[in-house]
């Protein structure tokens, strides 16, 4: 199997209080950089557990990434066949 492509992404985070936010970073080889954000809230009756609201906010940022990258591959196939495209998840 040839690989084609690599991609990388970096997220990071932020955590104030019961507030973590996360901010994705996707470079692709193209040159276009795609950035999302997500965020989690710790419910007060909630033990402290950093892991899981980094793994919250970095669900919800990576969701918000995936769907800027369908945007733009929706984009990049109309530009080539002039035709309305709709690439769903």
């Amino acid at each position: 199997m040839t690989q084609i492509a690599g991609w990388h992404v970096e997220v990071e985070f932020d955590e104030i209080e019961k507030k973590t936010r996360a901010a994705a970073l996707l470079r692709l080889q193209d040159g276009t950089e795609l950035r999302a954000k997500g965020k989690a809230v710790r419910h007060p009756d909630d033990p402290e557990q950093q892991r899981v609201g980094e793994e919250v906010a970095a669900a919800r940022a990576l969701n918000k990434l995936s769907r800027e990258l369908l945007d733009k591959a929706g984009h990049d196939i109309e530009e080539a066949t002039h035709i309305p495209a709709h690439p769903a998840m």
